[in-house]
């Protein structure tokens, strides 16, 4: 069941794969993702490397508000950076690819799949203006032909 999805990311970026990762979330978290949702503009997936050679891929900037304001702890911080948990082949992959001129990592929906929270991303590259046209005229021409279809039927 899909929480919410980031439909502009399809009209900004070229998806040329799709991945699913889970989140490392704390509790109210979860609750808080289930009864008030959240935006996904505005956030990326960031493959960071430290200096030791450890590869971890973590969601920035998303903003969790608390379940319940007032019963928050102190340390709540609801637009920290959140751990995706991947494998270690998937990691190097990614690494790999968003180095590369002109791709990167973009959320695209979070859901729910057998009471576990689930970010899918997918490794994009930006369309350009003219592209970007395209897309609108075919939404227009599809959506035309959607008209046509139901006034016949």
């Amino acid at each position: 069941m899909s929480l919410v999805q980031n439909k502009k990311a399809y009209f900004d970026y070229e998806i040329l794969e799709k991945f699913d990762a889970g989140l490392s979330l704390n509790g109210q978290e979860v609750k808080s993702l289930r009864t008030r949702g959240i935006t996904l503009a505005g956030t990326y997936i960031l493959v960071k490397q430290d200096k030791t050679g450890n590869t971890e891929a973590f969601w920035i900037g998303a903003n969790i508000p608390p379940y319940q304001p007032y019963n928050a702890g102190k340390g709540y911080d609801p637009k920290r950076d959140r751990k995706l948990l991947l494998n270690r082949e998937e990691i190097n992959y990614l690494l790999g690819k968003s180095m590369e001129k002109g791709l990167t990592l973009v959320p695209l929906s979070v859901y729910t799949k057998t009471h576990k929270i689930k970010l899918e991303f997918g490794l994009a590259k930006g369309k350009k203006k003219f592209d970007k046209r395209d897309s609108i005229k075919k939404r227009e021409v599809d959506r035309k032909i959607r008209e046509e279809l139901k006034t016949r039927g």
